[in-house]
């Protein structure tokens, strides 16, 4: 549907969209044939996508109606797309071209977008589970799960876009680490507390192969220091 000046109008979700759409950077080899029978073939970026079709952003603009081909080039994988209707400006400036799959696919738009659909799952559920009647530290510890597995997803996201546009990734891969960091000071906050309750004992499996893993990693966060203390 379009306004008077021809701009696509927003598309009601609960209507018309059969799935949540995710932003996401996707390189894509666009295929299609003009009505005069000519070939054209269209380096392009999806950027808003779910398993049955997405956004493109592209120079070109195949006709409405027409089918082409989308060639992942992060995964080399291939499928047929309609192509469905042009987001345009106000000026009738292309902004992008609207596509439906085919065959709806969870993989076709790689593993960045498997990864938004995962993460909202776990968000919906954290959403629905109520706190009354579950244990408060199973609840806790889902949640600091969540909220681990959403921010290592979209540093990953980060780390995939950044490669496919060959830009730098060395920030993405310090921001892995300070995460790494804070999650590991919170669990060992944690277990002081299981251990002060007795909740962990020198039974507990794996309490042995903890108590080595943490010596070496005191060991190596002291030198670490006392070099920065000598400095």
């Amino acid at each position: 549907m379009k306004d008077k000046s021809g701009a696509e109008l927003p598309v009601s979700k609960g209507k018309n969209r059969r799935s949540d759409r995710y932003p996401v950077v996707v390189p894509v080899k666009v295929k299609w044939l003009e009505p005069d029978g000519a070939g054209v073939i269209e380096f392009a970026e999806a950027k808003e996508v779910n398993m049955h079709g997405g956004l493109l952003s592209m120079r070109g603009c195949p006709a409405a109606g027409s089918v082409i081909e989308l060639t992942n080039l992060i995964s080399s994988k291939t499928a047929s797309a309609r192509v469905v209707s042009l987001r345009t400006s106000r000026n009738s400036e292309v902004l992008g071209v609207a596509v439906e799959l085919l065959s709806p696919s969870e993989s076709f738009w790689g593993v960045t977008f498997r990864l938004k659909m995962a993460t909202d799952d776990l968000l919906k559920l954290e959403k629905d589970i109520k706190p009354g009647g579950m244990d408060a530290r199973v609840l806790r510890e889902f949640r600091d799960a969540v909220d681990y597995v959403r921010k290592t997803a979209w540093a990953l996201q980060e780390l995939q876009e950044r490669q496919a546009q060959q830009r730098d990734t060395a920030t993405v891969r310090s921001l892995l680490t300070e995460e790494r960091v804070r999650r590991a000071t919170q669990l060992s906050r944690a277990l002081v507390s299981d251990l002060d309750s007795h909740e962990v004992t020198d039974g507990t499996t794996g309490a042995a192969d903890l108590f080595r893993a943490i010596e070496g990693l005191y060991q190596r966060l002291a030198g670490l220091f006392k070099i920065r203390e000598s400095r």
